[in-house]
């Protein structure tokens, strides 16, 4: 009998148990039903109290549309993995090596995004066999195309500019919806240009906040009296991108912005007349459930995972790389960050139908 763990880790979102579920049903296909899957219930904080039971076919019934996910989940900072706890004095690593074994584990799939993916490495040179997916809506994996979750937040985003546009218009308003991604700006980008955002501000591309507001200012001389920016998160300034790590952690210290949208309007509001509005859907971006595409790529993913197991490929994610499904090292995928290339075709095609980015 061939025994699997199963574990999500880091942030939630769509299409997590839907890659449980293709995980599951493509090991019993492949195994012939000699295989016992076991849920790591809420990460690796899981793994590390030995939070384990042994799940039934009827666990992965009737998931597939469901959001979230059905194993729970946790951050646990891979910086702070190999650090021993100083009230209860746990070793991280040495506890879910030992519950590994404990449970009598011959492999482990791990549902994640970067974070979740350094500490996969790290468990597969500590010598456990390990097959990971990626999942995020911030689509930031390194070694796939596309992430699980991505397509179903970038929908719900799109909504978000589609459903602003009708007040933005009725108002003459200037509107700001804050779009997640912190380091990176997939999510933001492709919900803009499907929303039909007119200017679009990208952790990628600096702005300059004057260029920013005279866009604003000619459209409005061109009789439009609205304009609608798609924000990342993690979206900055050209000033703020020219300081050092340090200067820069400090002025965040010191501002009382409740986020990025919100400093955006109060510069914009230097430099336009207009009514400066901001909208932030937050986790509403993550939750709910998964898209058709994603149904599709997670049981693809899945599928793809239950594979590598069966030829005991362990050490690998499973990415999707020109339409195809490919095992790709979890060695090569640990510690990067895919970020937009700065020659990205849809930067100069999105310029091409008018749409600015700031800088």
């Amino acid at each position: 009998m061939y025994k699997v763990g199963i574990l999500t880790s880091g942030g939630d979102c769509q299409g997590l148990n839907a890659a449980i579920r293709g995980v599951a049903k493509s090991l019993y296909e492949e195994f012939d039903d000699q295989v016992e899957i076991y849920g790591v219930q809420n990460g690796y904080q899981g793994l590390i109290n030995g939070n384990i039971r042994r799940m039934s076919k009827s666990d992965f019934s009737g998931i597939l549309t469901l959001g979230g996910t059905i194993l729970g989940t946790s951050r646990q900072p891979f910086k702070m993995m190999r650090v021993i706890d100083d009230v209860t004095g746990v070793d991280k690593v040495k506890n879910m090596k030992a519950n590994y074994k404990k449970f009598g584990l011959d492999c482990l799939v791990v549902l994640g995004g970067n974070g979740t993916h350094k500490s996969a490495n790290m468990l597969s040179e500590e010598g456990l066999n390990v097959v990971s997916l990626p999942k995020t809506i911030d689509n930031d994996v390194w070694g796939t195309d596309m992430t699980f979750g991505f397509q179903s937040a970038c929908d719900i985003a799109t909504d978000v500019i589609d459903c602003i546009h009708t007040t933005a218009t009725s108002h003459g308003r200037i509107f700001i919806v804050e779009v997640m991604g912190h380091k990176v700006g997939w999510l933001t980008l492709h919900a803009g240009i499907a929303g039909g955002a007119d200017i679009i501000l990208l952790p990628e591309i600096p702005y300059d906040i004057e260029k920013v507001a005279s866009i604003i200012n000619k459209r409005e001389a061109e009789g439009k009296n609205f304009s609608i920016l798609a924000v990342a998160e993690g979206a900055i300034s050209k000033q703020e991108a020219a300081m050092k790590k340090k200067e820069l952690k400090a002025l965040r210290a010191k501002e009382t912005y409740p986020s990025v949208a919100y400093k955006v309007a109060d510069e914009l509001s230097n430099y336009i007349s207009n009514e400066i509005r901001v909208t932030v859907p937050g986790h509403f971006q993550r939750g709910g459930s998964p898209c058709a595409y994603d149904r599709v790529l997670s049981t693809r993913f899945g599928a793809a995972a239950a594979r590598l197991i069966k030829n005991r490929k362990y050490g690998n994610m499973v990415g999707l790389r020109n339409g195809e499904i490919v095992p790709v090292p979890l060695s090569e995928v640990a510690g990067k960050l895919k970020k937009i290339p700065s020659d990205y075709p849809l930067i100069n095609e999105a310029k091409d139908v008018g749409i600015s980015f700031g800088d």
